[in-house]
């Protein structure tokens, strides 16, 4: 199977296209989002030229299964799955906020910590902790959804007092993010993981908020291996985490971070099957089954036809 880079499909009823960081959207007249998961990967909000064997299949089956999940706590836009890499669902209007909830202190979070800040959009954040501890109750970290460039870190009061979201509404987004963040907390718990940090995205449809796009992927969400948690803190050692992270830490260790002039360092094929490597992994430990790997000669013909089986269905 090559990866899938990129898409660039004439669907029936088709009336807009956006090409996303990891992802191909294309509207179907005023009634459906297609949403392809593509191979493509982001860090520091800029998509690296490789794409990775199986990521969008790992990304796509892993939030399908935990947007059923968690229908009950609140309703999502998924209405057809008809491929690996292929979300079909309904148009929301999203707002312009990810809910992102943490509880522990990593990635961002523990960047800002260790500058010396105790605050993060807002919540204090208490003295005396190192990286990867766990805080006190988990805490919500918005941030603004940039069309362009990058999310930037905002407030609660911020995003009130500047109308970006209602109140009366954004008080419900609070209420789901930490009702699915606990959720998710246990489903992986009893998988051996940890889920350390992740974001959820939310829209309007038929006067009722929805959650939209992925959840607890490894692109939005964090895990730590639960096993010896506790005595790599105590002993000061790196925990073992399934994310992005680890890219992430390579870019910066070669003098990448999405700052203007800075080069992206190359990607091997070792790099980049270490890349699809991981993904599988996160797949096979949140899931508990063994991953499928989806080989077609030709995947983007693959995923056209099955979307263009499924509009026929749901036109």
């Amino acid at each position: 199977m090559t990866a899938i880079k990129e898409t660039h499909f004439n669907l029936p009823g088709q009336s807009n296209f956006y090409k996303g960081k990891v992802r191909d959207v294309y509207t179907i007249g005023n009634t459906f989002l297609v949403m392809v998961v593509t191979d493509r990967i982001s860090a520091f909000d800029v998509v690296l030229p490789e794409p990775i064997p199986y990521k969008g299949q790992v990304l796509n089956q892993i939030a399908a299964k935990f947007l059923q999940a968690t229908l009950d706590i609140v309703p999502n836009w998924v209405i057809d799955i008809p491929d690996p890499n292929v979300t079909i669902g309904k148009i929301c209007e999203p707002f312009k906020v990810e809910m992102v909830i943490r509880g522990y202190l990593a990635g961002h979070a523990w960047r800002e910590y260790q500058a010396g800040k105790r605050s993060v959009c807002g919540v204090a954040l208490p003295e005396g902790l190192k990286e990867n501890d766990k805080l006190p109750e988990p805490i919500i970290t918005p941030t603004t959804k940039a069309s362009v460039g990058h999310d930037e870190d905002i407030s609660r009061e911020e995003i009130i007092s500047r109308n970006i979201v209602a109140e009366k509404d954004y008080l419900l987004l609070e209420k789901y993010t930490k009702a699915l963040y606990q959720r998710g907390t246990e489903m992986v718990a009893d998988l051996g993981l940890i889920l350390v940090d992740t974001k959820y995205e939310f829209g309007m449809a038929d006067g009722r908020i929805h959650l939209i796009d992925e959840i607890h992927t490894p692109d939005s969400s964090r895990y730590f291996y639960k096993d010896g948690y506790e005595e790599r803190q105590n002993n000061n050692e790196q925990q073992r985490q399934l994310s992005k992270e680890f890219v992430r830490k390579w870019l910066i260790d070669n003098g990448f971070q999405g700052k203007e002039d800075q080069i992206i360092p190359e990607m091997t094929p070792e790099f980049v099957n270490s890349i699809s490597e991981r993904y599988i992994e996160l797949y096979e430990h949140i899931t508990g089954d063994k991953f499928m790997k989806n080989n077609h000669s030709d995947a983007v013909k693959r995923v056209e036809h099955h979307i263009n089986e499924a509009l026929v269905r749901l036109v």
